[in-house]
């Protein structure tokens, strides 16, 4: 998304994300979102957006209703492009490019909207309510989840303070961006003022495990846009990688990496 520093997911970034990231943080939370759309959504069009590798996509694919066409969509060319290589062909499914600020669709097109992690990269996280808010149809579902705060997600505060540690000045802010847009105040307002009702805002803890705390470090440091600022400073990647998998093992062992994680899930309806 424009408007956020180290934010950009390129190269090799997606399938390091979905390798070592995807298995230890997203996919119990995918079958979580997938369930509670599927309860919702019966029959029509449903809008992912911010779809990252296809992790939920798939998700959707497998387990919504046969009646139910699905747009999965993505603002990053690069995710989008290594989602489409991990999906299977599906006749009920179309890829678009869009930016969930500015979405290239109709009023009330879509029955539901649903995403997993990809409100906190947007600039104006209020104007994304209120374009999800336009293409819903009249009593459209919205499902999304947003992280809990860095201290609800230890990994999280490991990786920022660990890749801190490297930098006399200016340290990464990119794990400020994720862990950074989930009070539920805001959260609220930005949705009462999109005009939907029903909203319902739930913290969500899973189990976090990891193959090895090494995998799970190197999605950490090279499987986000965190890595961009680590080499444009100059700092030895393999150097950070290896710190980051030690305060990883200190604290939740080697192999496997275990530990707990938080998520905000929120719902709500278009009236």
């Amino acid at each position: 998304m424009t408007g956020q520093p180290n934010i950009d997911f390129t190269g090799s970034i997606p399938a390091l994300y979905d390798e070592f990231l995807g298995p230890a943080l997203f996919t119990a939370y995918a079958d979580d979102l997938a369930a509670r759309i599927g309860t919702r959504v019966k029959t029509g069009r449903l809008l992912e957006t911010a779809c990252g590798t296809g992790l939920v996509t798939r998700r959707l694919d497998r387990s919504l209703a046969p009646e139910v066409r699905i747009v999965a969509t993505d603002l990053s060319e690069a995710m989008l492009g290594y989602a489409k290589t991990k999906t299977p062909a599906s006749t009920r499914l179309e890829w678009r490019t869009a930016d969930a600020a500015a979405l290239p669709f109709p009023d009330a097109s879509f029955d539901g909207l649903l995403n997993q992690f990809g409100w906190m990269f947007v600039p104006d996280k209020a104007l994304a309510f209120r374009e999800a808010r336009r293409v819903l149809k009249p009593r459209g579902a919205l499902v999304f989840n947003v992280w809990g705060t860095m201290d609800e997600n230890p990994f999280s505060r490991i990786a920022h303070d660990t890749i801190a540690s490297f930098f006399t000045s200016n340290p990464p802010t990119f794990y400020q961006v994720p862990f950074g847009y989930n009070d539920r105040a805001t959260l609220e307002r930005d949705l009462r003022d999109a005009r939907f009702t029903g909203v319902t805002l739930e913290s969500v803890k899973k189990d976090l495990r990891a193959e090895s705390a090494r995998g799970f470090a190197r999605g950490l440091v090279e499987g986000n846009p965190v890595v961009a600022a680590i080499r444009e400073a100059g700092v030895p990647v393999a150097e950070v990688l290896d710190a980051v998998t030690r305060a990883l093992g200190k604290a939740g062992g080697d192999a496997p990496f275990q530990s707990t994680m938080v998520a905000v899930v929120g719902t709500a309806s278009a009236p």
